[in-house]
């Protein structure tokens, strides 16, 4: 396979890492909806909407923030197009969840809005990382060079980490690991997300140590320390993962 790989359509190039990451907006968001029609939302349409609208705010805010604060060394060179360039996923998933949680506030919803979106987010991450992966070295997602029979040579001649097939993996497991639970027991309210989002935070902690990023001299950098201040909120599913599921009588 060669590296990036492209869509010709006569002398027209369309990069398969646009299509994939608009199919992840595109898919993921219509299996939401057949989900949302399978069940029972608490939720308004109304309230929904503007949860939706907080949640992309918060997004879009703290991938591009954790995206330029990714390399500090980059800051002196700050312009916006190096601004809109950089986006991180762990970014856009915290600010989302902070988005979500101030919109939750000010129009007073207070039952979980996230159990909903854990399939179409997995779904839709499952596309995107593919997408990623096909980009090559175009995307910045990869790990750095290893010797492991998986290493895989990305268009420079350097067999390096997978990392975003590591992420790919990583998400089917987690979406098998929750059906799983979910035949044997039931989650509270909101749990199903907290374990979504804190279980892909402990992963990207450990899967940025084989990325060639900027680290800190006390060893972490900057999507990791992201990552911790979010473990750090969800520190009960750590500490009291009991109460996440309730078994059946």
């Amino acid at each position: 396979m060669h590296f990036p790989v492209n869509i010709y359509l006569g002398k027209s190039i369309i990069p398969v890492h646009f299509v994939c990451e608009t199919l992840a907006y595109i898919i993921g968001y219509r299996y939401y909806v057949y989900l949302r029609k399978q069940g029972t939302d608490t939720i308004s349409d109304n309230n929904r909407l503007i949860i939706f609208i907080g949640a992309a705010f918060g997004a879009f805010v703290g991938s591009h923030l954790v995206g330029v604060l990714e390399n500090p060394l980059q800051l002196s060179h700050l312009n916006i197009i190096y601004m809109m360039g950089n986006k991180t996923i762990v970014g856009g998933m915290v600010g989302g969840l902070i988005g979500v949680e101030l919109t939750k506030k000010v129009i007073g919803v207070h039952v979980s809005s996230g159990d909903l979106m854990v399939y179409p987010l997995i779904l839709a991450m499952i596309i995107g990382r593919t997408g990623c992966f096909l980009a090559g070295l175009d995307d910045g997602t990869y790990g750095i060079p290893s010797n492991l029979p998986w290493a895989i040579n990305f268009g420079d001649g350097i067999r390096r980490h997978p990392t975003n097939l590591y992420e790919i993996l990583f998400w089917i497991v987690l979406w098998i690991g929750l059906k799983i639970m979910e035949k044997h027991h039931q989650f509270t309210d909101g749990s199903k997300f907290k374990i979504f989002l804190s279980s892909y935070l402990v992963f990207r902690i450990m899967d940025e140590f084989i990325k060639p990023d900027y680290f800190f001299s006390f060893g972490l950098s900057v999507i990791q320390l992201v990552c911790l201040a979010g473990i750090l909120y969800y520190y009960k599913v750590f500490l009291y993962p009991s109460k996440l599921i309730k078994t059946y009588a």
